[in-house]
């Protein structure tokens, strides 16, 4: 039996690597983001590769709370539950250093809304169509979360008491929600047009396998945190960065 799959930033990058992952193993996948064009046709690959329409999109700015509601509407409108809910959306903004107060509090802000409010605000939004007991929420957080740069690393490391708060909220209702935070992942558009070769060196040799991580690896974490066998892994940070930040237990 197929699941409803609801993926935030599912046009590119990790999300859509997710996306394709739940969509392979027969579910039906929703991919959210604010490029509808992008989105577009993100899902027709997919759907062109498996043969099958698994994946639609829905383009919503996730950190505007009518366009949030206008999304719980649609997925209400399924008459579908949410089996899984993946909080992907999120990038680096304000890569300039700002060089005023104005600048540096603009900076700040806009890693908040572009980070914290589209997980938190889309989550709380599908709280009610979440499937009980059995539902699964996965967010995305990073590496930075945990080490910096402050802004961005900032913004993300807010969504971790938050994800404590929604395992204990959630956890009675047989709910469960766990954090990836990935380490350099090859294959995304976070770096743009600023990634160099001396660049990614670097990163890779901060591993400790001598390589950059593949989304189709956060992808695989996923799935298993979606899974019926994840049942007892929530409130939890799963790091897969090849050892450049160690675990502590």
């Amino acid at each position: 039996m197929s699941r409803l799959v609801v993926v935030s930033g599912g046009g590119s990058g990790i999300g859509l690597a997710i996306a394709g992952h739940f969509a392979a193993a027969g579910d039906d996948v929703l991919i959210l983001g604010r490029r509808a064009a992008t989105l577009a046709a993100a899902a027709d690959a997919v759907n062109a590769e498996l043969d099958a329409k698994r994946v639609t999109h829905l383009a919503a700015d996730l950190s505007d709370v009518q366009e949030v509601e206008r999304v719980a509407a649609h997925v209400a409108g399924t008459g579908d539950t949410v089996d899984v809910l993946v909080n992907n959306a999120g990038g680096f903004y304000g890569l300039d250093q700002p060089d005023t107060l104005e600048g540096y509090a603009a900076q700040w802000r806009a890693n908040f809304e572009g980070n914290v409010l589209p997980t938190v605000l889309l989550t709380e939004a599908l709280l009610p169509q979440l499937t009980r007991p059995g539902a699964r929420i996965v967010t995305l957080s990073s590496i930075a979360a945990l080490r910096g740069p402050g802004t961005y690393g900032g913004a993300k490391a807010a969504l971790h008491p938050w994800n404590a708060e929604q395992a204990t909220a959630l956890g009675p209702e047989g709910i469960t929600a766990n954090i990836i935070a990935p380490g350099y992942i090859e294959e995304t558009e976070f770096f743009g047009d600023r990634m160099t070769p001396a660049g990614h060196a670097a990163r890779v040799s901060q591993t400790l396998v001598g390589k950059a991580g593949r989304a189709a690896e956060i992808a695989a974490m996923a799935g298993y945190l979606a899974s019926p066998e994840a049942g007892f892994v929530t409130g939890q940070i799963l790091q897969i960065n090849g050892g450049a930040l160690l675990g502590r237990g």
